[in-house]
C-alpha cells in the first residue's frame, strides 16, 4: 500500500455520517487482501478478521477508527438556492466560500454563499455568519434545481487533499480516515507474519453523530481488548496547552479514566521497545472517542486510545503528517505480535483473597 495516496483516496472520499458507502467500499478493497474475512454489519461498520495462531477459544483484539466524516444536509429550497444544515460539528466559520457537492438525484457542483458584506449592518459584519443565512448556489434556475434535489440530500465539501511540505498532507475527513488508514498499514505488517490472538479491525460508521458504530460492533464482536484510534489536537497558532501534541513526533497514548492502566503501560513498553516515537496524552474525563463507547460494552472492556496529531479538526483543511499515520500502524502490529496466551491475565485487576471466615 502506498500510505499517501490511499490517505488522499480516503479523505476526497464521500461519507458523512449515516451515509458512508462510498468510502466504506473503498475500505473493504484496502483490508481485503489482509484478511482472513471483511464483512459489513447492519449498520455499515467494514469489519475485517485476522486469525490468530494460538489455540482455541483465542483471545479478541479489536481496533477501531471511524470512516465517517461531518457534513451537511439540505433542509429546504428557498428559489434557486439549498439551504442546508450540519451533520456533526462544523465550525461555521471556514463554510462562505467552499466548494461542496450535493448529491441530489445527481450529483451537483456548488458553492456556499452568503450576503455581501455591504448589506450587513455595522454589528454584523463585525461577526460571522450564522449557518441559517448560509445558502448553496449550483447555478441552477428554481424549476430545475427542484427536480434534482429535496429535502434530506446530503452536501459534502469538495475540497481536495493538498500535499504541503515535511510529508504534511492537508484536506477534508481526516478526523478519522487518517485512523483508517492506519489500521490498513497495521493489517499489512501483520500480513507477513504470525499472532496469538484474533484481530478485528473495524472502520467505525456514526462516530461524529454519537459513537454508534463503535457501540454495535464492540457488542457484536466483544473483544477482550479494545484500541480506538483516532486524531488528537496538535499544536498551533493559539493552541498549545497541556493536551495538545506535536505533528510528527508519533501517536499519542491516551492516558485517563476512558483507559485502561495496565494497557497503556503494555503499548508504552512496545513502543519503546521497537522505538517507535510516541507522545502522551492526558484526558481526565471522557475522551469522546469510539473508546468511550468500547470500554462500557457488555461488562467492560480493557481499552486504550491512540491519538494521531492533527491540526484544524474540523474544517476543510485538516492537516496531518504522513509518518505519524504510519507509525501508529506499526506499532498496532507490534503490539499484536506481543500478545500471547498469558497476556490478557497480566491486564486484569488485582484483588486481595477473601478471608476465610468459616462460611
Amino acid at each position: 500500500m502506498e500510505l499517501t495516496a490511499f490517505l488522499k483516496t480516503l479523505s476526497e472520499a464521500s461519507g458523512v455520517s449515516g451515509y458512508e458507502n462510498d468510502v466504506g467500499d473503498l475500505v473493504r478493497e484496502q483490508f481485503a487482501p489482509c484478511a482472513d474475512e471483511v464483512r459489513t454489519d447492519a449498520l455499515g461498520n467494514v469489519i475485517a478478521f485476522r486469525r490468530g495462531t494460538g489455540p482455541e477459544p483465542r483471545p479478541r483484539i479489536m481496533l477501531a477508527g471511524h470512516m465517517d466524516e461531518i457534513g451537511l444536509m439540505v433542509t429546504r429550497l428557498e428559489g434557486a438556492f439549498v439551504r442546508f444544515t450540519q451533520v456533526g460539528g462544523f465550525d461555521v466559520r471556514t463554510l462562505p466560500g467552499q466548494e461542496v457537492t450535493v448529491h441530489g438525484r445527481r450529483q451537483l457542483h456548488g458553492i456556499i454563499g452568503c450576503r455581501p458584506p455591504h448589506v450587513l449592518s455595522a454589528a454584523d459584519r463585525s461577526k460571522p455568519a450564522p449557518m441559517a443565512d448560509l445558502f448553496v448556489d449550483v447555478g441552477m434556475a428554481e424549476e430545475e434545481l427542484a427536480k434534482v434535489v429535496r429535502t434530506g440530500d446530503i452536501i459534502t465539501l469538495a475540497s481536495g487533499c493538498v500535499e504541503l511540505k515535511n510529508d504534511r498532507l492537508a484536506g477534508k475527513a481526516f478526523d478519522d480516515r487518517a485512523a483508517v488508514a492506519a489500521i490498513a498499514a497495521c493489517l499489512e505488517e501483520l500480513a507477513g507474519g504470525s499472532h496469538h490472538w484474533d484481530v478485528y479491525a473495524v472502520a467505525t460508521v456514526q462516530e461524529e453523530v454519537g459513537l454508534r458504530g463503535a457501540m454495535v460492533s464492540a457488542y457484536g464482536i466483544t473483544p477482550d481488548i479494545g484500541v480506538a484510534i483516532d486524531v488528537g489536537f496538535a499544536k498551533q497558532p493559539g493552541f498549545d496547552g497541556f493536551d495538545a501534541i506535536e505533528l510528527d513526533k508519533g501517536p499519542a497514548l491516551t492516558i485517563g479514566p476512558n483507559i485502561h492502566p495496565k494497557l497503556f503501560a503494555a503499548i508504552e513498553t512496545v513502543a519503546k521497545d521497537h522505538e517507535i516515537p510516541y507522545q502522551t496524552s492526558v484526558y481526565p474525563r471522557g475522551t469522546g472517542t469510539d473508546a468511550n463507547a468500547i470500554q462500557i460494552t457488555r461488562e467492560g472492556i480493557a481499552t486504550a486510545l491512540l491519538s494521531i496529531p492533527e491540526r484544524s479538526m474540523h474544517t476543510p483543511a485538516e492537516t496531518i503528517c504522513v509518518r505519524d499515520v504510519a507509525r501508529t500502524g506499526r506499532l498496532l502490529a507490534r503490539f499484536i505480535q506481543s500478545l500471547g496466551a498469558d497476556s490478557l491475565g497480566a491486564l486484569a485487576w488485582d484483588t486481595p483473597a477473601k478471608e476465610d471466615n468459616g462460611k
